[in-house]
């Protein structure tokens, strides 16, 4: 499986004949290996050059830029080369037609609550109070069967992760991460700073698997296919982000290895430092790595294997081979 690499530091990126290098503004080289690399998280101020890019593009190796706040910016996304006419013309299909996007949004929102309820459950089992909490989620998800409109599911959505995010409060043991409300762009506190840095990385993960498959990332169904360089990838992580980026706030925090020492104030909110966002993203890496038993293929896969697969079910539906049904864990 090829690797992620994250640069936090400000430099250059560069190519020397067959191989990367990163050069920080000290003069430090830190050489990349190409081919176990598939991605890059450029979080610092990195100056790149076309040859660079052509190079890249050759090694099918994705960029990800993020702004000051570990935002996601935009992405360098190679050639696809395994992109399929035929398959955009299917996306294209069950999107133009309202039945059959409005039956895949509301299969992303129904995956999206049945995560979260498996991971309050989890905690619940583990001594937290939140089955509140899990009562006024499931009366959110009945509201589902009866919507008719993408704007209707996602409303629903909004509203059960504004209760699923004041649960936090009973899931993580730490009077200095505190959730009050929902802020963003930029968050006002240390866990709205957690929460969107974790929903970033796992919107450009999850981007990155979709680059590996016959899908067009362009096309989504419960966020709105427009200008808007990516959708389809917004889409899926709402799957995942309980499983994988939200697991990992829990820990870093309730075990303190993320402490207030490892965030910044400026421009009127909060956000990780250097440190922090390294020590946030190791953790990520080795989630994404961690295997469990997949009850329908009969073997062990990684969390990110579990992402291939669910763009797999995707296309499998766009082909009218299987009907999609999203990944719920099952703990």
């Amino acid at each position: 499986m090829k690797k992620t690499i994250y640069i936090f530091s400000n430099g250059d990126l560069k190519r020397k004949q067959n191989t990367l290098y990163f050069e920080s503004e000290e003069g430090k080289r830190k050489y990349v290996p190409v081919e176990n690399t598939g991605e890059m998280m450029i979080f610092g101020e990195v100056t790149i050059n076309k040859k660079l890019l052509d190079f890249l593009s050759q090694q099918e190796i994705i960029l990800h830029f993020f702004n000051y706040y570990g935002y996601y910016s935009g992405s360098f996304y190679p050639r696809e080369h395994y992109n399929s006419g035929f398959m955009i013309l299917k996306q294209s299909e069950f999107y133009l037609d309202g039945e059959k996007r409005f039956n895949l949004a509301e299969k992303f929102v129904r995956g999206a609550i049945l995560n979260i309820k498996k991971v309050l459950s989890y905690y619940q089992n583990r001594g937290s109070e939140l089955s509140n909490y899990l009562k006024e989620i499931e009366n959110m998800e009945n509201r589902i069967s009866s919507q008719k409109m993408i704007d209707e599911l996602m409303a629903i959505e909004g509203n059960m992760r504004e209760i699923y995010y004041h649960s936090f409060n009973k899931i993580v043991k730490s009077e200095e991460f505190k959730f009050e409300e929902r802020t963003r762009r930029p968050p006002k506190n240390r866990l709205n700073a957690l929460i969107s840095f974790g929903n970033s990385l796992i919107y450009t993960i999850v981007l990155s698997e979709i680059y590996k498959t016959h899908l067009d990332p362009r096309i989504g169904f419960l966020h709105t296919t427009n200008f808007r360089r990516f959708t389809l990838n917004l889409d899926v992580a709402e799957i995942f982000k309980p499983v994988i980026a939200d697991r990992v706030i829990f820990s870093l925090v309730n075990k303190k290895v993320l402490k207030p020492t490892h965030f910044i104030r400026a421009f009127g909110g909060i956000s990780l430092n250097d440190k922090g966002r390294a020590i946030f993203a190791e953790e990520i890496e080795k989630r994404l790595k961690t295997t469990i038993q997949h009850r329908n293929i009969g073997r062990k896969v990684s969390y990110r294997r579990l992402i291939r697969l669910e763009l797999y079910k995707l296309e499998k539906h766009f082909l009218n081979e299987k009907e999609y049904e999203p990944f719920v864990i099952n703990w």
